[in-house]
């Protein structure tokens, strides 16, 4: 129940007003960003590192939040459009995008990007909350000549 309670906790301090406009703002360059062909959501957050030093931790956080799956979109949006991925990640899009764009379904291709990335990103953040103690917790059981192991092979 603790789990729940960090995660409610969370979504409180993310859903103030201030937070929010941090993330439609970093959304907004992000997707900006992350529209130029070869520049994926890593190197998004890298290139916009420097607007987040002047907010506190949680609210550059949020706006990191934002700047990454602004860049994720802005991916996608030259998948559809181009049929030039900007990523790895946005392949796919270009399989089933493009070819929608191309008759005539451009709103509905970069619609249904849209929510699929929303979808994705707000199930993957839930899950990976429920998850992280477990994984956690499997990590600290690694020692050095595990590590090693790891590393070796």
């Amino acid at each position: 129940m603790d789990v729940l309670g960090n995660l409610l906790d969370g979504f409180a301090h993310a859903l103030s007003l201030q937070n929010l406009l941090l993330a439609v703002l970093g959304v907004t360059v992000g997707t900006l960003v992350g529209v130029l062909p070869g520049l994926g959501p890593a190197t998004t957050i890298a290139l916009l590192l420097p607007l987040t030093f002047v907010f506190d931790p949680v609210g550059a956080f949020v706006m990191f939040a934002g700047i990454y799956y602004g860049g994720m979109y802005g991916g996608s949006t030259t998948a559809i459009l181009l049929n030039i991925p900007g990523e790895t990640a946005s392949i796919p899009t270009t399989l089933e995008g493009y070819p929608m764009a191309r008759r005539g379904r451009v709103g509905a291709a970069l619609a249904t990007a849209a929510v699929g990335s929303f979808v994705a990103g707000t199930i993957s953040t839930v899950v990976i909350t429920f998850l992280a103690p477990g994984m956690s917790n499997i990590a600290k059981l690694i020692q050095p000549a595990e590590y090693l192991s790891i590393r070796a092979s």
